[in-house]
């Protein structure tokens, strides 16, 4: 299939009140094992490669590359995004790059700072074509750099959306990064409330954390792309370490590969099953 770009999912999941799940991407089998749950699943995901996936390679290119290939081989539509750049050098990579859209994280810097950076790398990849998300509130968890109790204030996140001229806004409503249970208790007013005051889609971050019911409850509320990242790689590790347990001997990665592949597809269709099945609350 034809690679969707970011844009056409994310506005065709905010016009049916539905979810977008956005999967990070650490290695080949993960975008295999994401675009394999979304076609089981039959729904339409946003593979992402963030930057500190970048800097364990040590470059984008190969690895966007290969998620490129990999949703051109499924029947469902897939998207590829580049996560939580907090480098303008690297944002303006992006267009080379050939993905339809980007992150640009500036959340942990002075208010002031944050906006004049961001509305830059949006300037530039507005001339681009390209889809622009940004963050505002400090979504905790992420190596510690963000505030765990921060929350996006409504007034503030309107100001930010017309300074900066972003298409997307992450918000902290509640979630955290790296959660390895899902024990998260989002703010669903305030979700109501963010959505009722900024004109474009809101992005869940730490979704890893949310009970898939409440992941539910949140796209009602307002939220339309959800990432997640955490969950899946606790699902492949998990498969890796009782492959491994149970075969003291193997040494072809791929014996053990497959199954991690497959447990985290798993965890995609569950995900966007959730995403998929959530109402809208009356009005929106």
């Amino acid at each position: 299939m034809t690679l969707a770009t970011t844009a056409e999912l994310v506005d065709t999941a905010r016009a049916g009140g539905h979810g977008v799940g956005a999967f990070n991407v650490i290695c080949l089998e993960h975008a295999e094992a994401v675009a394999a749950g979304a076609a089981a699943a039959g729904v339409a995901v946003i593979l992402q490669v963030s930057h500190n996936a970048v800097r364990f390679h040590g470059a984008a290119g190969p690895l966007v590359a290969a998620c490129r290939e990999v949703a051109a081989t499924v029947a469902v539509p897939i998207a590829v995004h580049l996560d939580h750049l907090d480098d303008p050098g690297l944002a303006g990579q992006a267009p080379a790059l050939r993905v339809s859209s980007l992150m640009f994280d500036a959340a942990v810097r002075p208010y002031a700072e944050n906006v004049a950076l961001t509305r830059a790398v949006a300037e530039r990849a507005h001339a681009a074509g390209l889809w622009v998300e940004a963050e505002l509130g400090e979504v905790g968890g992420k190596d510690g750099a963000h505030a765990p109790g921060a929350r996006t204030d409504p007034a503030q996140a309107a100001d930010y959306v017309a300074a900066t001229g972003v298409d997307g806004l992450a918000v902290a409503v509640g979630s955290s990064h790296a959660m390895v249970t899902r024990s998260a208790r989002l703010d669903l007013g305030l979700i109501a409330a963010l959505a009722a005051a900024v004109p474009v889609p809101l992005v869940l971050h730490g979704s890893s954390g949310v009970p898939l019911p409440a992941l539910a409850a949140a796209v009602a509320a307002g939220i339309t792309k959800v990432n997640v990242g955490t969950a899946l790689n606790i699902a492949y590790t998990a498969a890796v370490r009782a492959a491994l347990a149970a075969d003291g001997k193997v040494v072809d990665p791929r014996r053990y590969l497959a199954g991690a592949r497959t447990a985290m597809a798993a965890e995609v269709a569950g995900v966007v099953a959730a995403l998929a099945g959530a109402a809208p609350v009356p009005g929106r």
